[in-house]
């Protein structure tokens, strides 16, 4: 049964800089729509950059914190954290059989920042016979790797293996998280017994301040799923909320090491007090997608295109791909324009579509020539390219679109700048390489940043997560369109 304002219990420890523990959790059950409460299970002296002492009350006051909440206020989801020990965990096992409350999220903090085993080997089983108390785990990979007893994944398909193993063993649902996997994407994953019941892919932001990730997307789903969500609803919404308060996070400037996320971004958003500016969006957009651009830079598609030797048949392959993308691209550009909120983006957008097509035209017709162009087929990183744009117009997503439609401005006008000046006389891509220097799509590149970061900054900062994730997805596809010439593409 579903509750307007869950009532939401935290059992953790906590942190008093207020970014992670139970001041995190009480802070996400909040900012999700439910009423928090906590019992301590230890006190923790740490602040950002790192834990100083831990103090572990009595036992036998956690047990007297629960039952004086349990025994008075009915309890529509349980969070639990930092439980430290094997006596905490058994405390707390022991209060969950009694009770049963009908929603119990575990995160189980098992593994140190430094990598470090935090509980011995009696309480890391003691926390596996917990989880028959618990709908949901919540563990990072290391903690995946402890509970599932298996060498920590380093692949999402390892992470994966382990998730659907630890949920068929304790039948217990899991999110299996790809935070502590490398490169750009930070993917998740609801996993029961039978496999993935929903996927939930994301893209890393770039911050040093994710203090408290884990405790605050616990206690969001916690508290989504006491309100009526179902499981991938609630961790679907806790995870598009989350990725709203880690982009905010640096204007937070909390500590000198890492910080907390910003829990009330969307309301302080709400109350007209928090807009980000349209030119921090855009810094902080272009930041974030730095490795992605040095990958394109290094490509040997670019670098052959600046120095003239890429073979003429890659260059023919790029030529043809290029004026089948711009095709479907025109279309997602006029899907913008009908679904802009105002005529000065209306036009904006009708004007690209126009440009597009007459760019396919005359720049690429006139190279390759008409039985040349028609005879091409899309090749998949071209068609990835093309699915990713005009499932976001077909679903009537203006912003979301208007953000994955940018890169192929603003890209293109970064890595042209380089490439215009690489065209001396008698490079045998010259001409081609002129077109990337004009001055009109520079200035149309400079429109297109101030109308998207614009709507970024009067969008909520759950549409503005969406719109930055759409952007980097299509920043990925620009490289892997660059790479694919020459074998390279994803």
């Amino acid at each position: 049964m579903s509750r307007p304002v869950p009532r939401v219990l935290s059992i953790a420890g906590t942190d008093p800089t207020g970014g992670a523990g139970i001041q995190a959790d009480l802070k996400s059950i909040a900012a999700n729509g439910g009423y928090g409460m906590a019992a301590t299970t230890v006190l923790v002296a740490q602040n950002t950059r790192g834990v100083r002492e831990v103090h572990v009350p009595p036992p036998a006051f956690l047990d007297a914190q629960l039952r004086a909440v349990s025994e008075d206020v009915t309890i529509d989801a349980v969070k639990i954290g930092m439980l430290f020990d094997g006596t905490i965990i058994d405390t707390v096992t022991a209060w969950l059989g009694a009770v049963r409350p009908p929603v119990v999220v575990l995160d189980p903090v098992m593994v140190a920042a430094s990598g470090d085993r935090l509980l011995d080997d009696s309480a890391e089983q003691a926390l596996r016979d917990m989880l028959r108390h618990a709908h949901l785990v919540t563990p990072n990979l290391p903690e995946l790797a402890v509970l599932a007893e298996q060498p920590e994944a380093s692949t999402w398909e390892q992470a994966l293996a382990q998730a659907q193993a630890l949920a068929a063993r304790h039948e217990v649902l899991v999110l299996a998280k790809g935070g502590h996997l490398s490169g750009p994407d930070s993917p998740d994953a609801l996993v029961g017994p039978e496999g993935v019941l929903a996927a939930l892919p994301g893209a890393r932001i770039a911050t040093r301040n994710t203090h408290g990730t884990g405790c605050s997307l616990s206690s969001a789903i916690a508290t989504l799923r006491g309100r009526g969500e179902d499981w991938a609803g609630a961790v679907r919404g806790a995870k598009v909320w989350l990725a709203g308060a880690i982009a905010a996070a640096d204007s937070l400037e909390v500590g000198r090491g890492s910080g907390p996320v910003s829990h009330f971004a969307a309301l302080w958003e709400a109350a007209g007090t928090h807009a980000p500016a349209a030119a921090t969006i855009a810094e902080e957009w272009w930041e974030a997608a730095a490795e992605l651009r040095t990958q394109i830079d290094a490509l040997p598609v670019v670098r052959g295109l600046a120095d003239g030797t890429l073979p003429r048949p890659a260059f023919h392959r790029y030529l043809a791909q290029d004026a089948l993308y711009l095709q479907e691209y025109s279309r997602a550009l006029a899907a913008a324009s009908t679904l802009a909120p105002s005529a000065e983006e209306q036009a904006f957008w009708a004007g690209a579509a126009q440009g597009a097509i007459a760019a396919e035209t005359e720049l690429h017709a006139g190279r390759l020539g008409p039985e040349e162009l028609f005879a091409a087929q899309p090749d998949p990183t071209t068609r990835a390219y093309v699915d990713h744009l005009l499932a976001l117009a077909a679903r009537g997503r203006y912003e979301e679109l208007a953000a994955a439609l940018l890169p192929c401005f603003w890209i293109y006008d970064d890595v042209g700048a380089r490439l215009s000046r690489a065209g001396t006389a008698g490079h045998p891509y010259g001409d081609w390489l002129a077109t990337y220097g004009d001055p009109d799509f520079h200035a149309e590149t400079l429109r297109a940043i101030e109308l998207v970061t614009a709507c970024a900054a009067r969008a909520s900062s759950e549409v503005r997560a969406a719109m930055r994730t759409a952007f980097l997805v299509s920043v990925r596809h620009e490289r892997d369109f660059f790479a694919a010439p020459l074998g390279g593409g994803r």
